[in-house]
């Protein structure tokens, strides 16, 4: 039986790190990030670019409205 996992990737350090560790132990990786209308897109960029490196089986990435919540300082102006 194959096992999967399902890494939440921001296209940060910590995350790719996890995904390379899940993918050498041999895991089935789906991908997961989310556009929150963050100030810069490059966060996602990294994301794709890290996941198409290391070959998950697939990688979404989720729309949300963090307003919803009351917003963030990751999106509001300064």
């Amino acid at each position: 039986m194959s096992k999967s996992a399902v890494i939440l990737l921001s296209g940060g350090l910590d995350s790719a790190t996890v995904l390379a560790m899940a993918n050498a132990q041999g895991y089935n990786c789906h991908a997961l990030s989310f556009a929150y209308g963050q100030r810069h897109n490059s966060e996602l960029k990294c994301a794709e670019k890290v996941a198409k490196t290391l070959g998950v089986v697939s990688h979404v990435v989720t729309d949300i409205d963090l307003s919803t919540w009351g917003g963030s300082a990751l999106t509001d102006a300064i």
